[in-house]
C-alpha cells in the first residue's frame, strides 16, 4: 500500500494553475520515478535576493520564504540567461532539489548564469496525488496537439535570437496596436518555460483569448521532438473563438535548448504564417538571424527588439542590411503597420482608411 500524507500548501506555482488544485493535498510518500508535469510538493530550504519570487496562479509574484510548503511540477530548463536543470530519475522524500524557475518547476539544476545567485534549494515532500491514488499531471485534460493546421487567422510570428532580446515587448505591442485598430486579437506562447507572465501581459495589452504549451500539458519545451504539432493545436485552438488576428511569441531564441526550430521548419506553418518578426540586440545577431531563417526558407519581415531600441540601430538594420525595422517602444504603430499592413496578400477586416492612417505612421 502506497503511503500517503494530507499536506497544506503555501504557495501554489503557477505551472499548476491548469489543475485548480485545492489547498491541501493527499501526497504520496513512497518513491518515484517523476514525469514531466507531475505535481511535487516540497519545503523552502532557502531564500534568493535575485530569484526569490514565486508566481502564483493569480499572476501574482510571491516572496518564497524559507520553510514554505510549495507545489511546483517537474521540468526540464535551459536558459541561457538563467537556470539549467534536469528530471530526476528517481526521487523520495527527503531527497534536495531546486526551483528552476519562477512558475514552480522543480528539478535538478546543473548550473546558472552569473548574475544570479544560486538556485532556492527544496527538500521534496512527496508527491500530489489525486483521489486514485495517481500522480496529478499537468497533461490531464490538456489542448490536443494536431498534426494539421486548420484555416487560421492571419498569425505573426515573433522570434528572436535568444532570451531577454525583446519579443515580449514587440508581441505585446502588435496585440496593443491591433486592439486599437478595432482588430479581435488572440495571443500565443509557443515555446519556453513554464509561466504565465508572457500570456498575461498579452491580455493586458488587449488579447481577447489566450493560450501556450503550458494549456498543453508541457512544462517547459526542452527535448520535445517536434514542436509543430503543439503549435498547430494551439493555433486551433484559438481559431475556434474566431479572432482576425493572432500573434505568436516563440520563447528563447531559434537556436537553443527549447525546439523552437521544430516549428519553424514545418512547412505548413511557414506557408500559413502572415509575417515573422526578428528580436536581436544587436546587428550580428541579425544577421546570424537572417541566415539560420533563410536557410528554413524563411525571411525576416521586420526586425524589432533591443537592436532597435536606438534609432542608430534601427538605422542601421534597415539602411545597411536592408530589411525593415521599427521599435516598439518608440513607434508601436509602425511596427503593427510593418507586419500586418504592409504584409502581401493579407485580407484585413481593417477598411482602406484605417490601412491608410496606419501606414502614415511610417
Amino acid at each position: 500500500m502506497a503511503e500517503m500524507n494530507k499536506i497544506k500548501i503555501d504557495k501554489f506555482g503557477s505551472a499548476t494553475s491548469r489543475l485548480r488544485l485545492s489547498s491541501e493535498l493527499v501526497v504520496s510518500t513512497d518513491g518515484h520515478a517523476p514525469q514531466a508535469g507531475d505535481v511535487v510538493i516540497v519545503k523552502a530550504l532557502s531564500e534568493s535576493v535575485t530569484y526569490g519570487n514565486l508566481e502564483l496562479p493569480s499572476g501574482r509574484m510571491a516572496k518564497i520564504n524559507r520553510g514554505d510548503i510549495l507545489a511546483g511540477v517537474f521540468g526540464k530548463r535551459r536558459a541561457l540567461k538563467g537556470f539549467v536543470g534536469d528530471i530526476p530519475s528517481f526521487v523520495r522524500p527527503g531527497d534536495k532539489l531546486h526551483l528552476l524557475n519562477m512558475g514552480g518547476l522543480v528539478g535538478e539544476c546543473k548550473g546558472h548564469h552569473s548574475s544570479y545567485s544560486d538556485a532556492i534549494g527544496v527538500e521534496v515532500l512527496g508527491i500530489g496525488v489525486d483521489a486514485e491514488d495517481k500522480p496529478f499531471n499537468i497533461s490531464t485534460n490538456a489542448l490536443e496537439a494536431s498534426e494539421t493546421l486548420s484555416p487560421s487567422a492571419p498569425f505573426i510570428m515573433v522570434a528572436g535570437s535568444s532570451m531577454h532580446s525583446g519579443k515580449t515587448v514587440a508581441a505585446c505591442e502588435i496585440i496593443k496596436q491591433a486592439n486599437q485598430a478595432g482588430l479581435n486579437v488572440a495571443g500565443a506562447k509557443m515555446s519556453g518555460v513554464a509561466a504565465l507572465r508572457d500570456t498575461y501581459n498579452m491580455l493586458d495589452h488587449g488579447a481577447s483569448n489566450v493560450a501556450s504549451f503550458l494549456d498543453c500539458g508541457l512544462p517547459s519545451t526542452v527535448d520535445v521532438d517536434n514542436l509543430a504539432p503543439i503549435a498547430k493545436g494551439i493555433l486551433n485552438h484559438l481559431n475556434e473563438s474566431q479572432p482576425d488576428l493572432i500573434v505568436v511569441e516563440l520563447g528563447d531564441g531559434i537556436l537553443g535548448g527549447y525546439s523552437v526550430e521544430t516549428i519553424l521548419e514545418d512547412a505548413e506553418i511557414r506557408c500559413a504564417m502572415t509575417s515573422l518578426v526578428f528580436c536581436s540586440s544587436d546587428y550580428v545577431g541579425v544577421v546570424g538571424g537572417r541566415t539560420i531563417l533563410s536557410s528554413l526558407g524563411l525571411d525576416i519581415d521586420v526586425v524589432a527588439g533591443s537592436v532597435t531600441d536606438s534609432q542608430m540601430g534601427e538605422d542601421y538594420v534597415r539602411d545597411r542590411l536592408g530589411i525593415a525595422a521599427a521599435n516598439a517602444h518608440r513607434n508601436g504603430r509602425q511596427l503593427f503597420f510593418l507586419c500586418y499592413g504592409a504584409a502581401p496578400g493579407i485580407q484585413s477586416p481593417l477598411n482602406e482608411s484605417a490601412l491608410s492612417q496606419l501606414g502614415s505612421a511610417i
